[in-house]
């Protein structure tokens, strides 16, 4: 591990760490681990202890809850200079990894040991800010999955799962039917069934792994029924 680079990196994305003494790179160069993830590796399986908490220095890791029919659902992402609160949660809890966390985009990580997890909640003000920021954070976006899962009709979720996703400035994106439901916690067929529907409505084109949407203040309208 080239610490030079990493502290560069690690400054970057996580700024705070430039509030941090020489000792935490000199714990970080004896202890952590630099590793390169491909998109598809699972870091996490639910009930796996957590050991390491992931500093994102580049990609994306999605968290999601799979059932025993394999349907899925997404509970959050997290990029650089972000982390993952389930972990941090499991690791101040002692106790094993609630979800799945699987690489969504090719990731360059640096993976703290527990024990300096721990260890610097106690001794540093900004590393326990930075925790307790994720738990506000990602809380927020839990909770806000929930109230959509139990409260909202499945065609305005595929809506605004539409337009939230799609490419920025465009009227595309790029998904299929089964990662749509997989994002949303449903089954293939209902998304197939919700975009046919749209497609005939003149709101959206399909193609394969393609959606091009052709009416953006249609599906606005649908979001806020």
């Amino acid at each position: 591990m080239n610490i030079a680079t990493i502290r560069d990196k690690l400054t970057k994305q996580y700024t705070f760490f430039n509030e941090l003494p020489a000792s935490v790179f000199k714990e970080i160069e004896n202890n952590a681990l630099h590793v390169n993830l491909k998109k598809g590796e699972t870091v996490f399986w639910e009930g796996d202890q957590c050991s390491s908490f992931a500093l994102l220095l580049s990609g994306t890791v999605r968290v999601f809850k799979a059932g025993e029919s394999g349907r899925e659902i997404t509970l959050y992402r997290f990029h650089e200079g972000g982390g993952c609160i389930l972990t941090a949660s499991s690791i101040l809890n002692n106790s094993s990894f609630p979800a799945i966390a699987r690489v969504d985009e090719d990731a360059e990580a640096l993976i703290i040991p527990a024990a300096l997890v721990r260890k610097w909640i106690g001794k540093y003000e900004v590393w326990r800010a930075f925790i307790c920021g994720l738990l506000a954070s990602r809380l927020s976006n839990v909770i806000t999955t929930v109230e959509e899962i139990a409260f909202k009709r499945m065609d305005r979720r595929i809506a605004q799962h539409l337009l939230k996703t799609r490419k920025e400035n465009t009227t595309q994106l790029f998904a299929t039917h089964q990662q749509i439901a997989d994002e949303l916690g449903t089954a293939r067929e209902v998304v197939s069934r919700i975009l046919k529907d749209y497609e005939s409505e003149g709101l959206i084109k399909l193609q394969r792994g393609r959606i091009e949407l052709t009416d953006l203040e249609k599906l606005q309208k649908i979001v806020e029924l």
